[in-house]
């Protein structure tokens, strides 16, 4: 027993005096963190026949008892800013907002970026070849990804006319909507050949401003694919090796909510 007293005081003593210093734990990687959604304010843009955002202060001030207290109501529809659409959005029978799978909302992403194309043409619409040529470098799109479609609009937000193609309101406006957006076959592609969990798109629209339609809404909706609209700063963003998570408010029965959208790397 004495022997063994001995030992573990030796080795104590080394630990403490001559053993040097306890090893760092190795620093954190780096990580980029990327924002990917639109305030809510006074300059949030929504569909013409919405009401803007609207945000009412309740109080803002030092109370009575001697602390600071601020509260605000607000009132907002369910699709305008960035925001997320549920199946249920044009899918009868579609999940609703509090429905959809986290591991749909949370996964690897990739962004293509068919900004030049767009330049040309306000009304472009993403075609099946966009997406079998951003394969062809980055090889084949990801199961479960969530696919965010840069078309450049989102350096045009908040100007309401350049970014929606009229700066009128009401449901006259939306006949003159000019914007990009995906392509009906190129959503049926995805849902058929691909299995995509999201696409996103930095306009007001998974379907571009003149649809009258909403094929590609339909298309994605009917394998429960959410779409993300109104999605910032995508030209931060590279191809492909980042994870998004895009949370939206948990309406219950909702058809859409709005959503904070981030990436990192």
């Amino acid at each position: 027993m004495r022997r063994s007293m001995a030992v573990l005081v030796a080795v104590l003593t080394v630990a403490c005096a001559g053993g040097g210093p306890e090893p760092r734990p190795e620093a954190p990687a780096a990580r980029q963190v990327v924002d990917l959604s639109h305030p809510f304010d006074a300059e949030t843009l929504y569909w013409p026949t919405e009401d803007g955002f609207q945000l009412e202060q309740v109080a803002s001030g030092r109370t009575e008892a001697g602390y600071f207290y601020a509260a605000n109501r607000f009132r907002t529809a369910e699709h305008g800013g960035t925001h997320i659409d549920a199946p249920i959005h044009f899918f009868e029978g579609g999940q609703s907002v509090d429905e959809i799978p986290l591991a749909r909302l949370i996964a690897p992403g990739v962004v293509v970026d068919v900004s030049d194309a767009c330049a040309l043409d306000p009304d472009y619409r993403v075609q099946v070849g966009d997406l079998e040529a951003w394969e062809r470098v980055h090889g084949h799109l990801p199961d479960g990804a969530i696919l965010l479609l840069r078309t450049g609009w989102g350096e045009r937000w908040p100007d309401r006319a350049a970014y929606l193609g009229t700066k009128e309101t009401g449901p006259e406006a939306v006949a003159g909507l000019h914007f990009p957006g995906l392509h009906p076959d190129a959503a049926r592609w995805l849902v058929a050949e691909r299995r995509i969990g999201a696409v996103g798109i930095d306009t007001a629209s998974i379907d571009h401003g003149p649809s009258t339609l909403f094929e590609s809404h339909v298309a994605l909706f009917s394998a429960d694919v959410p779409a993300l609209e109104n999605v910032a700063n995508l030209g931060a963003l590279p191809a492909t090796g980042f994870t998004v998570a895009a949370l939206p408010m948990k309406i219950g029965g909702g058809s859409g909510g709005p959503l904070r959208i981030a990436a990192w790397w």
